[in-house]
C-alpha cells in the first residue's frame, strides 16, 4: 500500500508522524516501523507517531522508537503531535490527548507549543547522578567538557552496564549559568545520541532543581538541535511541569510499504 506520511522536527528531534483515525496503519508490524524510520532504506526518523481517535480527549499519541517497539512518553514527539493536530485542523491553540502516560494538555502558538508533562514524585540521588520519570525513564549526570564528551560511548555503557536490559536514557549535563544547561541524551530504543529529547530535557530541569544546581523554576535547556524551555512548580512534588518549545513540519510524503 502507500503511505501518506508527515515529516515533524522539534529541535531537531524528528519524527514520522501518521494519521491514523481511520486505522489505516498495521500497528503490530515492528519490522515496518523500523523501516520507515531507518536514515538509509526508509524515511528517517528518530520515531514513528500515530494520531489516533480517542473518546476522551481530542486525540491519542502512540508513539514507536525508531527500532520499532513501542515506547514510552516522547516530550518533543507530543509536541510535534501537537502540531500536526493543530495541521489537521482537529484542534485550535489549546487541546488535552491521551499518550502511554496518560493526559497531556498542551498549548500552540506560532509554532511553539507547550506541553504539561507528569508530575514527578520520586527522584533517587546517585553518588554522581539523578534518576527519575518524566514518562520516562532518565539517568541525569553532570560532567565537564559537554562538547567534547563520548556520549554514544558512555551512553551505551550505562543504558546496558547500570539499568539492564530494560535500560533508561542517559543525560550528560553542564552548567552554562544560573538557570541555563547544557545537554546531550543517549536513547534508548534509538541506541544513540539524538540532537534533542524532551522528556530528557524535562529530566534535566527537575534534577538540577532537585540537586541544588539551580535555584529557578523556569529553566532553559540548550540541545544539539535547538532551545528548550522548561517550567515547574514545587510543594512537595513537582506539579505543573511545561515542556516548551518549537515544533514543524518538514515536509510530507507517500512511501510504498
Amino acid at each position: 500500500m502507500k503511505l501518506p506520511f508527515y515529516k515533524y522536527q522539534g529541535t531537531g528531534n524528528d519524527f514520522v508522524i501518521v494519521d491514523n483515525r481511520q486505522r489505516i496503519f498495521p500497528e503490530n508490524d515492528t519490522k515496518l516501523v523500523a523501516k520507515l524510520c531507518d536514515r538509509k532504506f526508509g524515511i528517517g526518523a528518530d520515531g514513528l507517531i500515530l494520531l489516533e481517535n480517542d473518546r476522551s480527549s481530542d486525540f491519542k499519541m502512540v508513539y514507536y522508537n525508531s527500532d520499532g517497539n513501542s515506547s514510552t512518553m516522547c516530550g518533543n514527539g507530543g509536541r510535534c503531535l501537537v502540531a500536526f493536530a493543530n495541521f489537521l485542523g482537529i484542534i485550535e491553540n489549546k487541546t488535552s490527548f491521551n499518550a502511554i502516560d496518560g493526559l497531556h494538555h498542551a498549548t500552540i502558538h506560532d509554532e511553539i507549543v507547550s506541553l504539561q508533562m507528569i508530575d514527578v514524585s520520586e527522584i533517587k540521588i546517585k553518588p554522581n547522578s539523578s534518576f527519575l520519570n518524566t514518562g520516562s525513564p532518565h539517568h541525569v549526570q553532570l560532567v565537564e567538557n559537554l562538547k567534547d564528551f563520548a556520549v554514544q560511548k558512555e551512553g551505551a555503557k550505562l543504558r546496558y552496564g547500570l539499568y539492564g536490559e530494560k535500560g533508561s536514557n542517559i543525560n550528560f549535563v553542564e552548567q552554562l549559568g544560573d538557570s541555563s544547561f547544557a545537554v546531550r541524551t543517549y536513547e534508548r530504543g534509538v541506541e544513540d545520541e539524538t540532537l534533542s529529547c524532551g522528556t530528557g530535557v524535562t529530566a534535566v530541569a527537575i534534577a538540577m532543581f532537585k540537586e541544588q544546581k539551580t535555584q529557578k523554576t523556569h529553566v532553559t535547556i540548550n540541545t544539539l538541535g535547538g532551545q528548550l524551555e522548561v517550567k515547574f512548580k514545587v510543594n512537595g512534588n513537582y506539579t505543573d511541569v511545561f515542556l516548551i518549545g518549537p515544533a514543524e513540519q518538514v515536509f510530507k510524503g507517500e512511501i510504498e510499504c
